[in-house]
């Protein structure tokens, strides 16, 4: 019997603070850098579960999306929802809260061992085992947490942008050629994207931030790296890592990877470029 997976969308608002209350305002700030402040700020969560396992031959499905909406109601929303997570949530009170030690929270939450077991005999249901396979946290649409399961990785992963012009034309092939493979983005004035990067990163939590990386750290590392050297340049002329070689976003998502891999060392697990809203390359640590 072939094994699926399906995923559910669940979402609550929830407040938290980045401070500790045994340091003072300075070393606060050192350590949580903007991000400090004794008073809440809150976000609208949006959690993304993953789920596998094996289809019902009778019913066609692999379970009663009902019934994880109710679970997802007991063990997430009416626990969390509405909450100072810092105060009122058992097994968070007392930390600086993160998206990542969120993320391990709701996993222990949902599945101690790693998997999911649904409540027996639910509207006259058989009992279903399901396997938790991913969560997918974001908490803005520019900062996200996931944990892959089978693979047991904590990851985050920090969204930015910058435009560029470029045109893809290939050195060793003749202009009709170029013209064939390329069209018109082989035209001789160039073109531009509104490129979108998404920078992912993995390891273990540090145990004072909670953070996978300092994100002041990675916001300055990718400013330095990417953003100053790419933003509203033309790749083909401004930028020589690129020199010589046909300006594609596969050539161009490999030279920002190898760049941040340097800067950021084996923390670093993939970049994704987006070269419009249907275009997405991938390059991920091997």
């Amino acid at each position: 019997m072939a094994r699926v997976s399906m995923s559910r969308r669940v979402t609550f608002s929830s407040g938290h603070r980045y401070w500790d209350p045994s340091l003072t305002t300075e070393q606060n700030r050192k350590r949580f850098g903007a991000w400090a402040s004794p008073y809440n700020h809150g976000h609208n969560y949006v959690l993304w579960v993953t789920l596998s396992g094996d289809v019902d031959e009778s019913t066609g499905m692999l379970v009663n999306i009902k019934r994880v909406d109710d679970l997802l109601r007991a063990k997430v929303v009416h626990v969390l929802d509405q909450r100072s997570l810092n105060d009122e949530v058992p097994g968070l009170m007392g930390f600086s809260v993160s998206g990542e030690q969120l993320l391990l929270w709701l996993i222990r939450a949902l599945a101690l061992d790693g998997t999911m077991t649904l409540p027996a005999e639910i509207g006259g249901e058989p009992n279903t085992r399901l396997f938790l396979q991913r969560l997918h946290l974001a908490e803005t649409e520019t900062l996200s947490a996931a944990y892959d399961i089978p693979r047991a990785m904590l990851t985050l992963t920090r969204t930015y942008e910058f435009a560029a012009a470029h045109r893809l034309h290939s050195p060793s092939l003749s202009p009709e050629q170029n013209r064939r493979l390329y069209g018109k983005c082989n035209h001789e004035a160039g073109h531009g994207h509104n490129y979108v990067l998404e920078v992912t990163v993995g390891g273990e939590p540090d145990p004072e931030t909670g953070w996978l990386m300092n994100l002041t750290e990675l916001d300055e590392v990718v400013e330095r790296e990417v953003l100053d050297r790419y933003d509203h340049r033309n790749l083909d002329v401004d930028v020589p890592e690129l020199a010589g070689a046909p300006t594609t976003s596969e050539n161009v998502a490999k030279a920002i990877f190898a760049r941040l891999s340097e800067a950021i060392g084996a923390r670093l697990k993939r970049v994704k470029l987006f070269e419009t809203a249907r275009n997405a390359f991938e390059v991920e640590a091997s």
